[in-house]
């Protein structure tokens, strides 16, 4: 059986828009050239690879396994072209990553401007998503690396451990709560929330808090940035938990910000991949770069689980 790699670019592009339309104007070829493409891919695999709804279709479970092995192959043709492409100006590699907000706005900028002027050559192509996106990502091959806080579906993904944070309060300087040295999650209940879109491990694990000590939260505004997030406490629109090193990023003037006493305010940030060795090595020298960075932050100890992966 010999698979044409144009017809698996199509092929993922139809599953991933959904419709044999959306991917034919994303590709630029006619809707029936594209159909015509899928039917022959479906006979020299020798079974359905996609289920025809009326809105649109969506892949079998033969067509995810395919899914996820053609994006491998065409990112490591991708990057064999690319590197034969700009072998002249010194490019060796390209990257993809998968990251949640929470790293995009504490930790990774830095170690990624470090790989960069160690790695010129190396091209990094970044995605911002939510933690149970990025895992997603990755075990489909739609990411080499992903850089997550929290996501039920890690379990057959390699991970390594990247950064910790800490999980803040944030008010009004004249809220009731402000001024006070730590705060319990558990005397927020009272007061209603500016909140992280659905979906996002911060806005999840409120929900989750919450219904530990058998009580609601009271989220009347849910937003997609932390700066959103700060703009609308300011207004008065409801009291925030966010990430204390993401706030250096904002002006914090009529802001108080509090500890949480909660043990889950203490996050782990993990790195993630579907196999290390698999990894190109420009993936691996990636990886290999946040697993030390995120040593020298805990005072340079070593980590077994990264040096018996390394």
């Amino acid at each position: 059986m010999r698979l044409n790699l144009y017809s698996l670019q199509l092929f993922v592009a139809v599953v991933e828009e959904g419709t044999i339309a959306g991917a034919a104007e994303r590709e630029h070829i006619a809707a029936s050239a594209l159909s015509k493409r899928i039917s022959e891919l479906e006979r020299a695999v020798d079974t359905p690879l996609l289920t025809r709804r009326a809105r649109g279709v969506e892949p079998t479970a033969a067509g995810r396994i395919l899914a996820r092995g053609a994006r491998l192959l065409l990112h490591h043709a991708d990057d064999l072209s690319t590197e034969l492409q700009h072998f002249a100006l010194g490019a060796s590699g390209h990257v993809r990553i998968a990251a949640n907000l929470s790293s995009l706005t504490q930790f990774l900028p830095a170690d990624l401007k470090r790989f960069t002027e160690a790695h010129p050559r190396i091209r990094l192509e970044l995605e911002e998503r939510v933690s149970h996106v990025v895992t997603r990502m990755v075990a489909d091959n739609a990411a080499d690396i992903g850089i997550y806080t929290d996501a039920a579906d890690d379990g057959a993904l390699e991970v390594f451990p990247y950064r910790r944070d800490r999980m803040v309060l944030v008010t009004r300087s004249d809220h009731p709560l402000a001024g006070a040295d730590t705060v319990a999650f558990t005397e927020t209940l009272p007061f209603a929330f500016v909140g992280m879109h659905p979906g996002s491990a911060g806005n999840d694990q409120l929900l989750r808090a919450a219904e530990a000590v058998g009580s609601t939260l009271t989220m009347h505004f849910q937003v997609t940035s932390y700066d959103a997030m700060i703009s609308m406490i300011k207004a008065g629109l409801g009291i925030g938990v966010m990430p204390h090193d993401a706030i250096a990023l904002f002006a914090d003037e009529g802001l108080a910000i509090m500890p949480l006493s909660d043990a889950w305010a203490n996050r782990q940030l993990k790195l993630c991949v579907r196999s290390k060795r698999a990894l190109t090595s420009a993936a691996r020298r990636l990886l290999n770069h946040l697993c030390a960075a995120a040593s020298d932050a805990t005072d340079d100890s070593v980590n077994p689980a990264i040096a018996a992966s390394s």
